[in-house]
């Protein structure tokens, strides 16, 4: 029988492929960079044949580390950057231009207009969004309004738009789906998470022809089968979901009340609200959690565009290490008495600020100094901007049964050091589980699920397990000095001062 199951972890710096066993455990692991092009101060791109050609790399030398052919694969599990944007000629497959990325804040007026013109108040009640440039729509509008004829051509429907899990999908099914996720369509500005469907006036609000958008299916569901040219065999694709999506699913994050924290490139906090679609009084998104067997999950979640990305600054920029796993134990090393921070507004704030024109700083530099401080710093932007969001959640989301417990996953958490400071700094428990591949489990799971291989909800969450859990040590006063000294760093870096 059948029961390796594939997942597809494409992500901002990388793309990864993993084959998980029957047992759910894995079994072979591809990964593979890419370029990242920086054409204009707050532009970001990729090149979508970049990302493909890694994609089909990594899928290869994790079935041959597995020792498994496709032939051996019972589903893939696809899960994504989200909002990144690729629009391709639907004849031939080719992109009309390199891939927007989700950090890419080349919109940021046309949004400033559209919410002085009074937009926002509608956009928010329909999508859960803000009109920020990290959203996929206006991308879409800038594209064809850039792209000598793409307009034209997208009214006449020879084009196709996706996020990266729909070209990814066009391209595995041989052109044969175009096709998307519920938690993908819901971050592009154009959907209505209420209605599940696309919308029309949201459309028309950004120009984007309704001819290009791809089909919203659930989270596990028959997304087609792979060309057989490609690995050998044709293989069913059964489970898509953006990255931060999927994470939740991985971390088995299914009651209401239970909030999850990813550290890659960026930061990304999700907390189940079940059934109900809370309107957010302190900047944070609403979204779709994901949607199965046409029920939907809400979900409340704050975006840190910057993350992991400032490690890879404080290496690749700075080269103060060189290798983003020294930033932990160098930190260590600080000295005790430099309040240094840093507000990695590289691409503008997140949440709750929704500052596209901040950019980063460093405060509290003296000449005693060094790489230490600067890593210790970038280290701790990640946590304090952490218990930002959890704060505004805790306003928005009245737990019950106790304080929540915040489980982690991604890069990051494997320093010991950033969890107890994160758990330090939220007065809160910090859980860190056995199996840290918690985006590509969750698609996965979604995948082995519709399968018919792997264990239904229930039984998935129950399986779930604990690595590491981090309690709070810090005393009150050194928190409150420590936050308060956060808090003037991130007022002093706002544009709006």
């Amino acid at each position: 029988m059948k029961n390796y199951i594939l997942a597809i972890d494409q992500g901002t710096t990388s793309s990864r492929a993993i084959v998980f066993d029957g047992e759910r455990k894995v079994a072979g692991v591809g990964q593979q960079e890419f370029t990242q092009h920086f054409p204009q101060d707050g532009w970001v791109e990729h090149d979508p044949e970049e990302i493909w050609d890694s994609v089909v790399s990594t899928i290869k030398t994790a079935s041959d580390k597995a020792g498994i052919s496709a032939g051996d694969i019972a589903a893939i599990g696809i899960t994504n950057q989200r909002e990144t944007v690729v629009i391709w000629d639907w004849a031939t497959g080719k992109p009309i231009h390199n891939a927007i990325v989700w950090q890419d804040r080349r919109t940021a007026a046309l949004c400033a207009q559209l919410k002085a013109d009074g937009h926002e108040e509608m956009v928010t009640a329909k999508t859960g969004l803000l009109l920020d440039p990290y959203f996929s729509g206006t991308k879409v509008k800038w594209i064809l309004d850039n792209v000598e004829g793409a307009r034209e051509r997208a009214e006449k429907g020879e084009l196709a738009f996706g996020t990266i899990d729909a070209f990814l999908i066009w391209r595995l099914t041989g052109g044969k789906v175009h096709a998307t996720d519920a938690t993908n369509a819901a971050r592009t500005l154009l959907f209505d998470i209420g209605a599940n469907s696309w919308d029309e006036e949201l459309c028309a609000l950004l120009g984007v022809p309704s001819a290009i958008l791809p089909e919203v299916k659930d989270c596990a569901d028959d997304f087609g089968v792979t060309d057989e040219s490609l690995f050998g065999a044709a293989i069913p694709i059964l489970g898509v979901a953006g990255d931060q999506h999927a994470a939740t699913i991985g971390q088995a994050c299914f009651a209401p009340g239970m909030v999850k924290s990813t550290y890659g490139t960026g930061c990304f906090a999700v907390l189940n609200t079940g059934k109900d679609l809370v309107r957010s009084e302190n900047r944070l998104l609403t979204t779709i959690a994901y949607r199965l067997n046409g029920e939907t999950t809400y979900a409340l979640e704050g975006s840190i565009f910057i993350a992991g990305a400032a490690v890879q600054w404080i290496r690749d920029g700075l080269k103060l290490v060189k290798h983003a796993s020294e930033t932990g134990p160098l930190a260590r090393t600080a000295d005790p008495s430099q309040n240094v921070y840093m507000v990695p507004a590289f691409v503008g704030l997140g949440a709750p600020w929704w500052d596209a024109d901040a950019r980063g700083a460093i405060y509290g530099l003296t000449r005693n100094t060094g790489p230490a401080e600067i890593a210790k710093a970038a280290l701790e932007a990640v946590c304090y901007q952490t218990r930002d969001l959890l704060e505004a959640m805790r306003k928005d989301w009245q737990a019950e049964g106790g304080d929540t417990v915040l489980r982690v996953d991604g890069g990051m958490v494997a320093s010991d050091w950033t969890m107890q400071f994160l758990a330090d700094v939220l007065d809160a428990p910090v859980d860190r589980p056995t199996i840290l591949e918690t985006t590509a489990l969750g698609a996965a799971w979604l995948a082995g699920m519709k399968a018919g291989v792997w264990p239904g909800m229930d039984e998935f969450a129950q399986s779930w397990a604990r690595d590491t859990r981090f309690e709070p040590q810090m005393d009150e006063a050194t928190r409150k000095a420590k936050v308060a000294g956060w808090d003037d760093a991130v007022r002093r870096t706002l544009s709006t001062n």
